[in-house]
């Protein structure tokens, strides 16, 4: 090629060392971590303004971060470990982070993006766009791109029609199950998945190909679930020909795709798969068909994965004509909390996977009866959970101790619409969004369900706590920290005290204000009352004093005619 020659044939004879750049060291993303009081931030999105603000509860106040208008065109997304803030714009989407404020760190091109998904350690993010096709007849286009979120450079895409990706459930956007590509557990953001038809198409982050340039073979597949820290894969296929064969769980190994375990289920209406946080248990929830086949029953699959050969437990309810209404597990813990029965007044049934000194026994807990509840909401650190009844409930809240199987509070938060903890597990907030009219904004709860302070904002549209990364403390030393807790608190004891000293110092000076502004106006008015004296003593006929004891009080009778009328009157 001629360039090629022309480029060449510019290179100097003579070798000249490169030139080095100076190292410019970057941002320190992470700085929002280190806050002295340990406070934790959240975004909101109201009207056209997104802010970032931190809960400072002590004070019962947030205090703004960073605010900015018309910062995203749909939403905002915090990454999985609260280092980026994504926005979503029409030419693509954005991360932005920074030490003290927020500056805009990479741009991903990808027009009319709709969607955006990150992968559990932040290394790529995922975005997703559907175009209307040329002829009415044909689906939707849709376009996936994987990007490094680093360097912005796209490391895959996927092109297709909406109805190559929308196998295995619906909802999302036309059809499509979102996310799309779901990734392995684990922070090394190793592997990612695709459900198609009969297949499970597994990818690796190396290359970006198929595991073995192949996918996974799994018949009539409609649902598939990675452990939340292990390379393992939970399938789901629902019966076949009319209940001649089976519907099937099974539990894959990647990258061998040996399969670990596998369970037949008979007369199967539908399956659901819960993992547990730690990915020490999956929950599988089956409908199954009564024998004359007009309704269904549910029970529990409860399958111990860090265990030798992976054991399996049925659970049924007592009643277990009953509805489940909603399934939770505790984080990090062995406990888990379902909603069941009839609505209005659904019980909630807390169960634990030890029982007593057998730690391979689920065993009941407890029945609390008649709750208004219909989600369950457990703090980050477990022990703790929220029974709320959200849209036709209006926004009843109850704070339950499953530690000591006791409520703590019951509360009410009028037409709330979401209810979020914070990372740490010492704070929630439920806030009413702008699908209702009215009293949009948030209330900040303590994990006891103690109203701290609210915050009412018109057009209210999103709130996201800042999530934090995992903990660099082994579990030895948090259980030592939870031991000696006292001596730790100490600090923070004192410092408790310093701010309740100086908030009743803001008090005092608050008093202090009122009262010299009252004594400002009060000599004011004075002051006023000295330069008119002059001009009362001559409306007074040069009287000069202004003491009341001084004058005489007279009474004065004045008469006034007030009406005069006429009247002819006959005298038989």
């Amino acid at each position: 090629m001629f360039d090629d020659i022309e480029k060449f044939m510019k290179v100097p004879d003579e070798w000249a060392p490169p030139e080095t750049k100076p190292y410019t060291p970057g941002e320190n993303l992470q700085k929002w971590l280190t806050d002295e009081k340990a406070r934790d931030q959240f975004v909101i999105r109201a009207g056209t303004d997104t802010e970032v603000l931190w809960n400072d509860a002590r004070q019962s106040k947030p205090e703004l971060v960073y605010k900015r208008s018309y910062w995203t065109e749909s939403f905002v997304q915090w990454s999985p470990l609260g280092t980026y803030l994504a926005t979503v714009h029409r030419q693509g989407a954005a991360v932005w982070g920074g030490a003290t404020t927020f500056n805009r760190l990479m741009r991903y091109a990808h027009p009319q993006v709709k969607l955006i998904d990150f992968s559990p350690g932040e290394k790529f993010l995922v975005t997703y766009s559907s175009h209307e096709p040329s002829n009415p007849r044909d689906t939707h286009r849709v376009v996936i791109n994987i990007f490094d979120v680093r360097t912005g450079k796209v490391m895959r895409d996927f092109k297709g029609s909406a109805d190559e990706f929308a196998i295995g459930g619906t909802g999302g956007v036309s059809g499509i199950s979102w996310p799309v590509f779901r990734w392995s557990g684990g922070k090394d953001d190793k592997y990612f998945a695709r459900i198609g038809k009969n297949v499970i198409s597994v990818y690796e982050t190396e290359t970006f190909t198929l595991i073995d340039k192949k996918s996974i073979k799994a018949e009539n597949v409609m649902d598939f679930s990675w452990s939340p820290t292990d390379p393992i894969l939970a399938l789901y296929a629902p019966e076949l020909g009319g209940g001649n064969q089976p519907a099937k769980v099974s539990l894959v190994q990647i990258p061998s795709k040996k399969e670990l375990r596998q369970k037949n289920l008979f007369s199967v209406s539908e399956c659901k798969l819960y993992w547990q946080s730690n990915g020490d248990y999956l929950a599988v929830k089956v409908d199954r068909y009564t024998k004359t086949k007009k309704s269904t029953y549910t029970g529990f699959e409860l399958f111990r994965i860090k265990e030798r050969d992976i054991p399996i437990e049925v659970l049924e309810l007592e009643n277990k004509n009953d509805k489940i209404i909603s399934f939770a597990w505790e984080p990090k813990g062995h406990r888990f909390a379902v909603i069941h029965g009839d609505s209005p007044r659904p019980d909630v049934s807390f169960y634990s996977m030890r029982s007593g000194t057998n730690t391979v026994r689920v065993s009941k807990l407890t029945t609390v009866k008649g709750k208004q509840a219909n989600a369950l909401y457990w703090s980050p650190a477990g022990r703790f959970i929220i029974l709320a009844g959200l849209k036709g409930f209006n926004g009843q809240l109850e704070f339950y101790n499953v530690e000591e199987l006791e409520t703590m509070a019951t509360a009410e938060h009028f037409m709330a619409t979401d209810v979020e903890w914070d990372p740490t597990g010492r704070y929630v907030v439920t806030s009413i969004t702008s699908v209702h009219e009215m009293e949009n904004g948030f209330n900040v709860w303590s994990f006891n369900g103690k109203l701290l302070y609210r915050i009412l904002k018109d057009h209210f549209f999103q709130f996201l706590w800042r999530p934090r990364p995992p903990s660099f403390l082994s579990p030895e030393k948090e259980e030592e920290i939870a031991k000696n807790l006292k001596k730790y608190s100490k600090k923070y004891e004192a410092e408790d005290q310093d701010v309740s000293l100086q908030l009743s110092e803001q008090d005092r000076e608050k008093r202090k204000m009122l009262k010299e502004e009252w004594d400002r106006w009060v000599s004011e008015w004075k002051r006023l009352h000295e330069e008119q004296k002059l001009e009362r003593q001559t409306l007074r006929d040069g009287e000069a004093s202004d003491e009341e004891e001084e004058y005489e009080a007279k009474e004065v009778e004045v008469e006034e005619l007030l009406d005069v009328s006429e009247e002819v009157i006959s005298f038989d």
